[in-house]
């Protein structure tokens, strides 16, 4: 096992007893969960290498429990890891055997919807794409849609700061979200921003969206949606060279044009997601763009004019526009199962890392070169757009050594991702994944600013411990004197 847990604590195993009869007061009949069988479903997340029991899991419905829940962990010291559909790839939501796994999938209704300010209140157990199902009829959306919106919860999205193919024009959940509730680790309920475009005060917000629960637990959000646009077109580019698939996203966005999506495959992702998908994807190329457009047909297609004009000056051999609504289906289909139709194939790592787009073709190539000294192999499937990058790195899960030599091929990949300006992660979060990688990319002082906010929202750091900040990180829990 490469990465640490810390061991359980043993006084905090000697109160499971109490602690358990003190949940079941807060919420009755079945929502808490003891027999070990039952507690195995929460062990792990999608990062499934690693696996730890929890000691108890609870499920409340609502945020009086949550608040009542967190109260009592605080005073008894016992560790809690929120949990939303558990689809973290990082490891985000994987418990020790000391924590309380707090799981937010009971607390999933809709709670408001304004289409006038063009705004919606949903509990934060809520799945993604159910937040647009609700608006669709009318005519809306909600614009962040990760791969697994299917399942992932908004708690989740809000934890990781989740992305999505759409997200180059429409931005990340940080961009789309205006209100917070939260819960304190002592159990008070706080009201963070609201129905308005800006939120007075300090943007506790632009915090909380990110901070992979370990500064307090979110149980409403308050999302903006968006009007559908008046239509939208997905075209296939395929080239013959990786480099040229590259150096096209670049001077697209360098030319200031910005498409809906720009999603990235390269050969071996290409093939495992045609055979699964059957979406039509061109299979003599080494690399593949999906660039959708949207807007009036004037619009798209001026758009599509300029954007084929530079595909073309990297020798593009490949361009398919979708002709129906059932083509775009397919297209969609076979990019947001890439994950699943790899895990057909071998098992598998994914990263997550984040460049500027104009080092897109060097770091490709870099990536390349990286898993092939491992002697293994990589799907790159990934938003190209906005340079956050999937590398899927397989491997097989029987072969101890092969996993180690995935995991040292992973974090290789995210060193070079940080040392050409890039970043650890751009939306899977830290972790425990990435965890032992901060220091690549923060230095002592840094990561001390960082856990004097944890120690001064959650002091006893019981909210999702070991995770984010490496074990040994520097901490100040000394009071500051009162200017």
């Amino acid at each position: 096992m490469a990465i640490a847990f810390p061991a359980p604590r043993a006084d905090v195993l000697a109160k499971r007893d109490r602690v358990i009869a003190a949940l079941k007061a807060i919420v009755p009949g079945e929502g808490v969960i003891t027999e070990e069988n039952e507690r195995r479903a929460f062990e792990t997340d999608a990062l499934t290498s690693y696996r730890r029991i929890p000691m108890v899991v609870v499920l409340p419905e609502a945020t009086e429990q949550v608040a009542a829940i967190l109260a009592l962990c605080h005073a008894e010291g016992v560790p809690v890891v929120a949990r939303g559909a558990g689809t973290s790839l990082c490891g985000g939501s994987i418990p020790q055997e000391d924590a309380v796994v707090l799981g937010v999938a009971k607390m999933n209704r809709v709670l408001d919807v304004n289409f006038s300010d063009r705004t919606m209140r949903v509990q934060a157990g809520i799945t993604n794409l159910a937040i647009s199902g609700e608006v669709a009829h009318a005519g809306f959306f909600y614009a962040p849609d990760p791969s697994s919106q299917l399942a992932c919860t908004i708690a989740g999205n809000v934890a990781m700061n989740s992305g999505g193919a759409h997200c180059l024009k429409y931005g990340v959940t940080a961009n789309n979200i205006l209100g917070l509730k939260l819960v304190t680790v002592e159990g008070e309920i706080v009201e963070i921003g609201g129905g308005a475009l800006d939120a007075p005060g300090y943007d506790l917000i632009g915090l909380l969206v990110g901070s992979e629960g370990q500064l307090g637990v979110v149980t409403e959000v308050t999302v903006r949606i968006l009007r559908q646009a008046e239509g939208a077109r997905p075209v296939l580019f395929g080239f013959r060279e990786i480099a040229a698939a590259g150096k096209t996203v670049a001077d697209i966005i360098g030319a200031g044009i910005i498409p809906v999506a720009i999603e990235y495959m390269d050969r071996e992702a290409i093939h495992i997601c045609e055979a699964f998908a059957k979406a039509g994807y061109p299979l003599d190329v080494e690399a593949m763009l999906i660039i959708e457009v949207e807007g009036s047909d004037a619009e798209m297609d001026a758009m599509l004019a300029r954007i084929v004009e530079i595909a073309r000056r990297h020798d593009v051999a490949v361009v398919k526009e979708s002709k129906s609504a059932m083509e775009t289906a397919a297209i969609w289909k076979g990019r947001k199962s890439a994950f699943g139709a790899t895990g057909r194939v071998a098992d598998y790592i994914c990263m997550d890392g984040t460049i500027p787009t104009g080092r897109l073709p060097e770091v490709l190539e870099g990536i390349d070169r990286i898993v092939k000294g491992y002697g293994l192999r990589v799907a790159n499937v990934f938003h190209a757009g906005d340079g956050n990058l999937h590398p899927l790195v397989m491997f097989n899960v029987n072969d101890p050594a092969e996993q180690v030599k995935a995991e040292h091929a992973g974090e290789d990949i995210l060193r070079l991702c940080v040392a050409v300006g890039g970043c650890l992660t751009g939306e899977h979060g830290v972790g425990i994944e990435k965890r032992d990688l901060m220091r690549e990319q923060f230095t002592e002082v840094d990561l001390l600013q960082q856990t004097r906010i944890k120690t001064a929202l959650d002091p006893k750091w019981i909210l999702n411990p070991a995770k984010v900040f490496p074990l040994d990180a520097p901490r100040d829990e000394t009071p500051r004197a009162a200017a």
